[in-house]
């Protein structure tokens, strides 16, 4: 019995170690590579888009380019959409994702998440001369969604029964299914709708219901302790400094929320 329980011993703590050596890997291996894979989906300006001379850019790129800076390594992005951000990066093929990740108790169970870097408030929008004044005034009504993010998972939630969600694969789809007059509700981020307005002022799209005020985080895999612990202080470091402010600022056109610089101490 007594050599059982020796060997079951030794097991559980070489098990210990390798899990501990394991979650000190992936920092390793990026520092080694010299290269970090960050999931970014570049169909969301003004978070992550390409130019018009096919360059990515915005505030998560912005984000992304220091976060690399600052570990000494080159930035590759893997490209992704809404829905499958955190499946590549359980796969294994990303590092981290930068991509308006909120941060949710639901995808806290999967993944682990920095300290919030990022944040924005997302709404119901439609025409201003379509009366909406709560959510069961969306009876019946057909209401765009972006698959796979938190207002995909907030509207469903909040909206009657009746209501039709149609939902598109990524943020840009969607943003064209308004403009085209394909969906005239939408639950979408302020930015976005910002941008729809600046290029297309006759859509006078305004916010009718607040679905939610959301921080955004890195996120890894939640065995990689000490990416995590080296990311969380870049957080810190970088909004004690002021240039996540700045990035976002420049892209954006508005200040960085008070809940994000709150939740990064």
């Amino acid at each position: 019995m007594r050599n059982g329980t020796t060997v079951l011993l030794t097991l559980a703590v070489a098990l210990a170690v390798t899990s501990h050596a394991f979650a000190n890997d992936t920092l390793d291996k990026i520092k080694s590579a010299g290269t970090i894979r960050i999931a970014i989906d570049l169909s969301v300006p003004p978070w992550s888009f390409k130019d018009q001379n096919l360059v990515a850019t915005g505030s998560e790129v912005g984000a992304a380019k220091l976060l690399a800076s600052d570990l000494g390594v080159k930035m590759e992005i893997v490209s992704t959409n809404g829905a499958n951000r955190i499946p590549y990066l359980m796969q294994n093929r990303a590092d981290i994702i930068m991509s308006a990740l909120s941060i949710t108790d639901e995808r806290k169970k999967t993944i682990a998440f920095s300290l919030p870097y990022s944040g924005n408030t997302t709404s119901v929008f439609a025409s201003k001369d379509v009366s909406i004044k709560s959510f069961a005034d969306l009876s019946g009504k057909r209401i765009a969604v972006t698959r796979g993010t938190t207002n995909d998972g907030d509207i469903t939630k909040s909206a009657p029964a009746d209501a039709e969600i149609i939902r598109f694969e990524d943020e840009a789809t969607t943003m064209t299914a308004v403009v085209s007059n394909q969906v005239d509700i939408v639950a979408i981020a302020q930015s976005l709708v910002d941008l729809i307005n600046q290029k297309n002022p006759g859509k006078n799209l305004e916010a009718k219901l607040t679905l939610r005020t959301a921080t955004m985080g890195v996120g890894m895999r939640k065995d990689d302790i000490e990416l995590k612990s080296w990311v969380d202080g870049w957080v810190k470091k970088n909004i004690g400094n002021g240039k996540l402010q700045a990035i976002y600022k420049q892209f954006q056109g508005t200040d960085l929320p008070q809940a994000v610089i709150d939740g990064s101490q």
